[in-house]
C-alpha cells in the first residue's frame, strides 16, 4: 500500500524542493493557533538508521492553566522545555510504556505546548515498520505513543530545536488540509475543551486516533 497524499501536495521528501524547514517566525505564538497550524505540516526524523517522516494529522493544545498540562504546577527539571522558546521538542515518558512528543508554544516563561497525536507516514515507511512491527500502515503512527515509536523519539531528543538542522525537525510542503476541532481524548480533567485539531481530508481520517464518532465533521 503506497502512502497517501494529503490535500493537493505530494509527499515531502528530505532535501526535495517542495519541503522547506519551518522557521520559528512562522510558528504562531498562541497555543491553539499553533496546534491548528501544525496539522498538515511534516515531521522529519533523521538518525543513523535513515530518514523517516510523516504528515501531522492530529494535534492537541495544552495551556499552562490547564490541569491536564504537565506545566500546570509550574516549571520543573522535567518540563523545562515547555517554558522555553517555542518550536522545541518536549518529550516525556507516559504510563511507563511509551514516549510522547510535544512542540513548545507561547513565549519564554509560559509553559504550554502542542501534543502531536498522529502522522500519515511519508518517507521511511519500511524503517517505521521495522520499529513498530508488522502493523497496518494506518496504525504505524496513529496515537502519540505509536508516533514516537515509529520515529524512534525518546527523552534524548527533549529540547531539540525543531526549526534548526538536527535529528528532528518540522517542515512545510504546501499542504493545507481542512482542519476540524473537537474534544481531547484520554483525559480525566478538562476533557470537554475543544482543543484537539485534526485533518478532515478523507485520505487522512483513517490515520487520526480515537473513535471516528468523536470527530466533528
Amino acid at each position: 500500500m503506497s502512502p497517501p497524499r494529503s490535500g493537493a501536495a505530494a509527499a515531502a521528501r528530505r532535501g526535495g524542493a517542495a519541503a522547506q524547514r519551518l522557521r520559528r517566525a512562522e510558528l504562531p505564538v498562541d497555543t491553539e493557533a499553533l496546534a491548528r497550524f501544525l496539522v498538515g505540516k511534516v515531521l522529519v526524523r533523521e538518525d543513523a538508521q535513515g530518514c523517516a517522516s510523516g504528515r501531522i494529522v492530529e494535534a492537541e493544545a495544552y495551556h499552562q492553566d490547564d490541569p491536564s498540562a504537565h506545566t500546570h504546577r509550574g516549571e520543573t527539571a522535567r518540563n523545562r522545555t515547555m517554558f522555553g522558546e517555542r518550536g522545541h521538542a518536549y518529550v516525556y515518558f507516559i504510563y511507563g510504556c511509551w514516549h510522547a512528543l510535544n512542540v513548545s508554544a507561547e513565549v519564554r516563561g509560559v509553559g504550554a505546548g502542542v501534543l502531536l497525536r498522529a502522522l500519515v507516514p511519508l518517507e521511511g515507511v519500511a524503517l517505521m515498520q521495522a520499529r513498530r512491527g508488522n502493523v497496518r500502515l494506518t496504525d504505524l503512527a496513529r496515537g502519540p505513543g505509536r508516533l514516537a515509536s515509529a520515529l524512534a523519539i525518546d527523552r534524548a531528543l527533549d529540547g531539540t530545536d525543531l526549526c534548526a538542522p538536527g535529528p528532528l525537525w518540522l517542515a512545510a510542503d504546501g499542504a493545507y488540509p481542512r482542519v476540524g476541532v473537537t474534544t481531547r481524548i484520554g483525559l480525566s480533567r478538562e476533557a470537554h475543551r475543544h482543543l484537539r485539531f485534526y485533518s478532515r481530508e478523507p485520505a487522512d481520517l483513517p490515520y487520526v486516533s480515537g473513535p471516528r464518532h468523536a470527530l466533528r465533521m
